[in-house]
């Protein structure tokens, strides 16, 4: 074999005698050096050969020494098996996470750019790889938002993939002559078009005692509300039409939340949309909720009488014995537990029916299943 032909193809490694059967030097793959020495018998058969190398190679390779080694004792000569060694190096780092290659320093200049003509003040993350950074935008009633943008190694010609904490999907669009300017302004757009939604949502959260979720995001479209003792209303708002009438669940003891649905049924065609969603529920359900101004949050955070916290996991009592003298609370999947436990408790499809814990009067509860 031609040293010189070797020495076009790698000129790190080179003959180390005149004999031509020892050879030291850098092998490189996806732009990383590892330091190997390779020794051949006097015959320079490639099957009697020896390789060396550094412990990060070494270690690199841990799990593909069968294929290095079935490739020094078929390969024809020394050239051949470098460049297949280089071949398992590269399949080798690409496997591993943090051993990427790195992209065109086209790829640099055109990110800078963008972000010069953006303004790097609206820059709130960027990861170490250049991959991976979060904008800043703020909406018209001030609220501080962010989207992520994860760029693909042939940017911009590959579209990136985007995430913000939306209750709606986000909407980009995105073309081989878009930039960061392009979604930043997009992005604007689609926090704009849900400021009403976002308004509804802060005044439920100001002027109520918000039960669920105990820290809601902005994507956050549900909301469960304290109306009394063991009592709540959950809403779900539609973040295209925050103003109108929104789903909603009266939670609690039957002989309270029977009044409270039979008013909501009887009121709803009382529903304004020019009115707020808070006033129209006061006006519909007939009644004023709690608010931190006038209640303490302790007044609702009643315990689980079978488990004795409040919060489990993310799950609050729900569970309300029906009896006026007791309206003890429970988990569901305490109180799904406990009757599951006791023999006199029967089953009906996915109900369970039993005595309650504390005035072993009669109670129910819907079986607890994987998705509950």
């Amino acid at each position: 074999m031609s040293n010189c032909l070797l020495m076009k193809e790698s000129p790190m490694i080179i003959s180390l005698n005149k004999e031509n059967t020892v050879y030291d030097g850098f092998i490189t793959a996806l732009e990383k050096d590892f330091r190997i020495r390779i020794t051949l018998p006097p015959d320079h058969q490639m099957k009697q050969a020896t390789l060396h190398c550094c412990w990060q190679m070494k270690r690199l390779l841990h799990g593909y020494q069968d294929i290095v080694k079935q490739r020094l004792q078929h390969s024809t000569n020394l050239m051949g098996f470098i460049l297949e060694l280089r071949t398992v190096l590269e399949v080798a780092l690409k496997s591993q996470p943090g051993c990427q290659s790195f992209s065109p320093p086209q790829y640099y200049s055109q990110l800078i750019t963008e972000m010069e003509i953006l303004g790097w003040d609206k820059l709130l993350f960027i990861d170490a790889e250049f991959c991976t950074l979060k904008l800043k935008a703020e909406d018209s009633a001030g609220r501080q938002h962010a989207i992520t943008i994860k760029l693909k190694s042939k940017y911009p010609a590959e579209a990136p993939e985007f995430s913000a904490d939306l209750p709606v999907p986000l909407t980009i669009t995105w073309t081989a002559q878009s930039t960061l300017a392009h979604v930043h302004s997009q992005f604007l757009l689609n926090v704009e078009a849900l400021s009403e939604f976002w308004s509804v949502m802060d005044e439920i959260d100001e002027q109520t005692w918000v039960l669920e979720p105990e820290k809601p995001t902005k994507a956050d479209s549900m909301r469960r509300i304290a109306v009394g003792n063991n009592v709540s209303i959950k809403v779900q708002i539609d973040p295209r039409h925050p103003k109108m009438l929104p789903e909603c669940c009266l939670l609690g003891a039957e002989h309270v939340v029977t009044p409270l649905r039979n008013k909501l049924n009887a009121n709803m065609h009382l529903w304004n949309p020019d009115c707020s969603v808070l006033q129209n529920m006061k006006d519909v359900l007939e009644i004023e909720f709690p608010s931190p101004t006038t209640h303490e949050k302790s007044s609702f955070s009643v315990e689980c009488g079978i488990c004795y916290s409040y919060r489990l996991e993310s799950a609050i009592p729900d569970q309300v014995c029906n009896d006026p003298r007791c309206g003890q609370p429970f988990h569901q999947v305490c109180l799904y537990e406990w009757l599951r436990g006791l023999p006199t408790s029967r089953q009906s499809f996915n109900v369970v029916f039993g005595e309650c814990p504390y005035c072993s009067k009669p109670i129910t509860v819907k079986i607890v299943t994987q998705n509950s």
